[in-house]
């Protein structure tokens, strides 16, 4: 099968720990590669961020990623790309009408307004991952949340205009619902881990009990509430992994707020900040490690979680989206409100204090990824869903049920299209990296 992954903002082949880069980059890459291990071609596109980038570029056997030149050639905030998705699409359609693939597999929001608008020409099958919602991001934000305004209702045209959507856990499926898609179009697939890099063993530790965070440096990721629990956790040491890179982090303001905070509650010697790790590095950090925490306010799936209960580690996250369906509670690590300082350090003090129970609870981890979070596993039945996405298939796409956007020039994405079918892509495509 010939798959076009698309992923607008998340290079599979980007650092990790950034605002912008984390779990999708992971998925994308680790899905791409497991689905050639099984004899299909994938290309991933994503949009060109650096002026020194090749047109493509081989990741693994099987697969390989095409920059596709959407907006300036530099990194551009994911809130800010809107704008830029259109001459995305243009490129996509201009590809797809060369070579088209047997299905399209889109991720995140944008990829899904791309797709979409490039298969009104192409008519090829788009499936959807949207890795986080719009109204779950909404409603915890609130005011704080900086994604552009047409975002939900955006979301609610591609829930309404795709062949299929690729849900990664039971709670998105209910959001899914009620924003109008019917189950019968939903498959839940969750994210995986690589369970051969991520695997128990030895690894360096500290006389003291060592705690983990890992994440981005972003409010919503709970790292403020880690921090406060850690005054009533006597004697532990807590690792947070994430932001810039280690000799940049405290030109980052959240870093910045998040070490005065430190300072301010007078544990700063129990504190350490690593900033940007390499993927690679990250087994042997969580080895490392006692407990990790996992305590965003909300998830929509959560990869930290599996790559610790893959190396036998004990979680303790919040009881909020993936990590429902991943971790188990009182059996892989245990689950406490969001928000919710005082409980998390009851939670980690529990455990702690039994040295039993947590080598219980590593091994009953390790046991769980293997069996339903190997990237084997998912990929296999990404693959399924593939499948029953193409054999729904009965009548040509309709034309995408997205609201209209107005372009600074007056005509709509829909229309564009439109005349870029009519009138040849070549112009479009030497002219989208100059936007």
């Amino acid at each position: 099968m010939k798959i076009a992954m698309v992923s607008e903002h998340a290079s599979p082949l980007a650092c990790l720990g950034g605002v912008d880069a984390g779990g999708q980059n992971v998925h994308v890459a680790a899905l791409s590669a497991a689905l050639a291990d099984r004899g299909h071609s994938v290309t991933v596109y994503t949009r060109a961020d650096h002026p020194a980038l090749p047109r493509s570029t081989p990741l693994t056997a099987g697969v390989i990623v095409e920059h596709v030149p959407a907006g300036p050639a530099a990194e551009v905030p994911k809130d800010e790309l809107l704008p830029f998705m259109q001459p995305f699409a243009a490129v996509l359609a201009e590809r797809w009408r060369q070579d088209p693939p047997d299905v399209v597999h889109a991720h995140f929001w944008m990829s899904g307004v791309a797709c979409l608008q490039a298969a009104a020409v192409t008519d090829v099958p788009v499936v959807q991952t949207f890795h986080a919602l719009g109204t779950v991001k909404r409603r915890w934000q609130k005011s704080a949340d900086g994604s552009p305004p047409e975002r939900l209702t955006l979301e609610r045209g591609i829930v309404r205009s795709v062949d299929s959507i690729i849900a990664t856990c039971a709670d998105e499926v209910a959001e899914l619902r009620a924003m109008g898609a019917p189950d019968e179009r939903i498959d839940v697939v969750p994210c995986g881990v690589d369970t051969q890099r991520f695997r128990p063993g030895p690894a360096p530790r500290n006389k003291r009990p060592r705690l983990l965070v890992i994440g981005r440096l972003v409010p919503r990721k709970g790292v403020e509430d880690a921090i406060r629990a850690l005054a009533d956790i006597v004697g532990a040491d807590l690792v947070i992994v994430g932001g810039p890179a280690a000799d940049e982090l405290m030109l980052d303001p959240e870093a910045r707020r998040l070490a005065d905070l430190v300072r301010e509650m007078n544990i700063a010697d129990r504190v350490r900040f690593l900033g940007r790790a390499a993927h690679a590095d990250l087994p042997e950090i969580i080895r490392s490690s006692d407990l990790v925490l996992a305590v965003p306010w909300y998830e929509p799936f959560g990869i930290v979680p599996l790559e610790a209960m893959a190396c036998g580690v004990p979680v303790v996250g919040t009881a909020v989206g993936g990590l429902l369906d991943t971790v188990v509670e009182g059996e892989t690590g245990l689950l406490v409100p969001p928000g919710r300082p005082d409980v998390l350090a009851a939670a980690v003090n529990s455990l702690l204090d039994s040295g039993t129970r947590r080598v219980a609870m590593g091994l009953a981890g390790r046991t769980r990824a293997e069996r339903l979070y190997s990237w084997e596993s998912v990929a296999q039945r990404t693959e399924e869903s593939y499948h029953r996405t193409l054999a729904s298939r009965t009548e040509p796409r309709k034309p995408p049920n997205l609201p209209p956007r107005t372009m600074p020039d007056g005509t709509t994405p829909a229309k564009r299209i439109g005349l870029a079918d009519r009138t040849g892509m070549s112009d479009r495509t030497e002219t989208a990296g100059a936007r």
